[in-house]
């Protein structure tokens, strides 16, 4: 180790001397100096942090690890880099640092610059990631990315992998919803994850007796069948590294989840934006003090004469050497661009394999279709076939969609399970949120895996993981183009089914608020086919929100597509010429715009062109341009609510691009602003119809 660089010594892999009685490795002498040298330079970065965010040159946001010392070095070392995911929450920078980041790479990361390996500056200071050696880049909110290494650790298991998932956290992300959701599947399907739960006993200013009725928050998990729970003081190196050794190899026994419960001391405050004076009492800040682990190791290694003071001088001399040369390099490295900030919201349309057609005419290319005539219902079920066929790294999975024959709630998947094995189609619990954040930490095993979920069993269920969608959203972005899930969350939308609150709800109203997201509708076989297709072969989300009253009314179907007939993103269809009105409109109410058209033309002569939207996100803002200027009236007709619906977007887009060559205000029609009553009558008092939409187009018409 000595003719090594002292940063590559920093990055050095641990040694053992031999195993203890429980199997554990005990460090040698080299080992021991490793992690000191991590120890102290951590300590040095910890506090180089708060100085640089007292000079306002960086670490804008700061929450010190000082206390945790024994787990983080633990666990950062128990990572193999480039082979296990690595998910550390805002307190991990020791984990970090042990498990591969150079002290350069933190520092880029705390002064926000282009080069940090995290994200480019697109992430707040001390969220420590990188990407290239899975240390995965989680966002701040609290414990969600729990949901991500139980995903991780499923696909680990489903392709008989050795990797490890780790998960790391405070105990107040323990009382979060969708950690119990994850330690809950973790420990059902018997998954190589261990969940590891850093208690300092402060929720920011929250006391943990507040938070939990058991101090020891580990001990709420107790129940949880096949979960390994193993208990130590995580200011301490030797106890945390026999707790990790255990719980490595626990999971290498395949014996399933773990759970290491780290007692920590919180020594600083929360965060650079919390004063823990005024919840903490002096003489309590001044006892945490006596287990602050840095000091502990060293007097350690003295008083057992491994070291000497001089040989310990040495190698902090050596960090601070290191240091000095980092941050300087850091401190002049470039800050991103600003034009950069609209660089990698989604990836670009690039599908692996297929033809790609707009059909943008009314009728299509009748070369493009099979003379077989089909439902959306079979659009979805076929192609969903033709995807699992074609790509094997392709799963699904939702409630419901794998029990026996049936096949989903609308038995969309019907035959999935069968053809392709439960291995790839299966059921989950009754956790939406488990559902997609599964499926997000599914995708980062491999660059080829495409998982498909049904989100909900309707759309009015999807909100309990809307944490996960907003999640899904940013991760290209915030990664700087590093990670996307390849994934695509189908859900059934929108009335007239007779359903009531809960099961006749249209969500795109909040979904395309959501940058980063894909989001479709199709009204017709051929779309669902085409875009589907495009969905299962494109790189990032998209979200197919399904008109569930269209499944099989034979308005719409179509002839089948040909096989490997892809229909891009963002692109509108005409499904009626006209000169007189545009209608514009998406999903269920294309085909009551379809009717209104008929009868405006037969009853008044009025010539009313229906632009059929397809794609929200993105969306054909040149066909709505193109549609409004050609007619000069535009009426706009949706299914959602008025008040919020995605009508007020493109109304304000037209007003905007097409102002002067309007004869008239643009005029919208959608459901009333009440909740969808179960009653027929209250049903149809409130969703949009033909009739509704002939009487606002006649009045259109007027102007």
């Amino acid at each position: 180790m000595a003719s090594q660089s002292p940063e590559a010594t920093l990055a050095a892999e641990p040694q053992v001397q031999s195993q203890n009685g429980n199997g554990v490795a005990t460090p040698d002498k080299d080992t021991l100096k490793h992690w000191y040298q991590l120890l102290q330079m951590g300590r040095i970065l910890d506090v180089a942090a708060a100085n640089y965010l007292k000079k306002a040159m960086g670490w804008s946001y700061h929450a010190p690890y000082q206390g945790h010392d024994g787990i983080q070095l633990a666990l950062g070392l128990s990572f193999r880099q480039s082979k296990d995911f690595l998910f550390p929450y805002y307190r991990d920078m020791l984990t970090c640092l042990a498990a591969g980041l150079t002290p350069e790479e933190i520092l880029l990361n705390g002064l926000s610059r282009d080069a940090d390996v995290a994200g480019g500056g697109r992430h707040m200071s001390n969220h420590f990631a990188k990407p290239s050696i899975r240390i995965q880049n989680g966002s701040s909110l609290t414990g969600n990315h729990s949901q991500h290494a139980a995903g991780v650790a499923r696909a680990i298991k489903k392709y008989g992998g050795d990797e490890i998932s780790f998960y790391s956290g405070g105990e107040s992300a323990c009382s979060e919803g969708f950690f119990y959701e994850a330690v809950a599947g973790a420990s059902r399907e018997l998954l190589p994850v261990v969940f590891v739960i850093q208690n300092n006993r402060y929720g920011i200013s929250v006391h943990v007796s507040e938070q939990s009725a058991n101090p020891v928050v580990a001990d709420n998990f107790s129940g949880f069948l096949n979960l390994r729970i193993i208990h130590c003081d995580g200011t301490d190196m030797f106890d945390s590294w026999r707790a990790m050794q255990e719980a490595t190899a626990h999971i290498h026994a395949g014996k399933g989840a773990v759970m290491v419960h780290a007692d920590c001391e919180r020594i600083g405050s929360h965060s650079n934006s919390d004063n823990h004076t005024l919840y903490r009492t002096p003489e309590d800040l001044e006892q945490i003090k006596s287990r602050d682990p840095l000091p502990k190791f060293k007097k350690y290694l003295l008083e057992h004469s491994i070291f000497t003071e001089e040989e310990l001088k040495t190698i902090d001399d050596e960090n601070q050497k290191v240091f000095s040369e980092s941050a300087a390099r850091a401190e002049k490295a470039a800050i991103p661009d600003p034009k950069s900030v609209m660089e990698f919201i989604t990836p670009p349309y690039e599908p692996v394999s297929g033809t790609v057609v707009d059909l943008k005419a009314p009728t299509g290319e009748a070369e493009l279709y099979t003379d077989e005539t089909i439902s959306l219902l079979q659009a979805l079920n076929l192609t969903q076939k033709e995807e699992f066929r074609r790509n094997p790294n392709t799963f699904l999975w939702g409630q419901d969609v794998a029990s026996k024959d049936k096949g989903g709630i609308f038995n969309v998947d019907k035959g999935m399970m069968q053809e392709f094995g439960n291995e790839r189609v299966f059921n989950a619990p009754i956790a939406e949120d488990f559902i997609v954040g599964t499926a997000n930490g599914f995708c980062r095993y491999r660059d080829d895996i495409w998982v498909l979920v049904e989100g909900a069993e309707f759309a009015d269920y999807i909100w309990p993981a809307m944490e996960q969608i907003v999640e899904c959203s940013h991760e290209y972005w915030r990664t700087k183009g590093q990670f996307v899930p390849n994934l695509v969350i189908r859900i059934a939308s929108g009335g007239y089914i007779q359903g009531g609150l809960y099961h006749s709800q249209n969500v795109e109203g909040a979904f395309t608020t959501l940058p980063g997201l894909r989001i479709v509708t199709p009204a017709f076989a051929d779309d669902m086919q085409g875009l589907l297709r495009s969905a299962m072969r494109t790189r990032g989300i998209t979200v197919i929100l399904e008109p569930k009253y269209l499944y099989n009314n034979p308005w719409a179907k179509t002839k089948k597509l040909k096989e490997d007939i892809l229909i891009p993103f963002g692109k509108a269809r005409v499904r009626r010429e006209g000169s007189d009105m545009s209608i514009i409109s998406y999903g269920t109410t294309v085909h009551h715009a379809m009717i209104v058209a008929e009868r405006l033309a037969k009853e008044q002569h009025i010539s009313a062109e229906v632009l059929d939207l397809r794609s929200l996100a993105p969306l054909d803002l040149y066909a709505i341009e193109a549609t409004a200027k050609k007619t000069s009236k535009v009426l706009i007709v949706h299914e959602d609510k008025v008040t919020g619906g995605f009508g007020g977007e493109i109304a304000a887009l037209i007003a905007e691009h097409c102002f002067e060559h309007l004869d008239a205000p643009v005029m919208r029609v959608g459901s009333l602003d009440v909740p969808v009553g179960f009653a027929k009558v209250l049903e149809e008092a409130t969703l949009p119809n033909p009739e509704r939409l002939y009487t606002a187009a006649m009045k259109l018409a007027q102007y």
